[in-house]
């Protein structure tokens, strides 16, 4: 099955995780779409965390924040997939809340609504009981909550090695793969 999928990048730290989701994304025969979508903050991390720049790839489509008239504000857009890679605490609050003022928050709950996969990798630490509150909300809704917590049994010798096996954990709970890393 061809998969159309949503990125959100929120203004949360942690882009190298993004920008390595893409190039995951794009190699995977599966993904026939790409819509990338970057918060108002996301794209100020971005240039800030100095992030590689995106591919040019005829399977990206890059969409505005504010334009709620995009594709990926619609369920009959078809999208199978969304990531929120970071995601921030207060992109987890607004769609938490259902409040849908942005196209991430938008698309996010289209998905929700739709019974599509929505992943919310969230980036922040320590954990309030707001962000423990949201993080239930979003659950209870459908959404998998996916903190990006590291992992070491596998022996990284490079930052690249941390966020990669994150992210081809975060792939296979789409069935876009297998995690690279197991517990053996």
């Amino acid at each position: 099955m061809k998969r159309k999928v949503i990125l959100g990048i929120t203004g949360a730290s942690g882009h190298v995780y993004a920008r390595n989701m893409v190039d995951l994304l794009l190699k995977t025969e599966q993904v026939e779409e790409l819509a990338i979508i970057f918060s108002e903050n996301g794209k100020r991390v971005w240039d800030y965390e100095k992030t590689d720049k995106l591919p040019e790839n005829k399977k990206i489509k890059l969409f505005k924040h504010d334009d709620l008239f995009a594709p990926p504000s619609s369920g009959s857009a078809m999208y199978t997939d969304m990531l929120v890679l970071p995601c921030s605490a207060g992109s987890m609050a607004r769609i938490a809340s259902g409040i849908a003022d942005n196209l991430i928050a938008r698309a996010a709950d289209v998905m929700l609504k739709e019974r599509r996969n929505l992943i919310l990798a969230v980036r922040e630490a320590p954990y309030s009981l707001i962000h423990l509150k949201n993080m239930t909300k979003c659950t209870s809704a459908g959404a998998i909550v996916f903190p990006l917590s590291p992992f070491f049994y596998h022996h990284p010798k490079e930052i690249k090695d941390l966020v990669e096996s994150l992210n081809t954990r975060i792939l296979s709970l789409l069935d876009l793969g297998d995690p690279q890393i197991k517990w053996s």
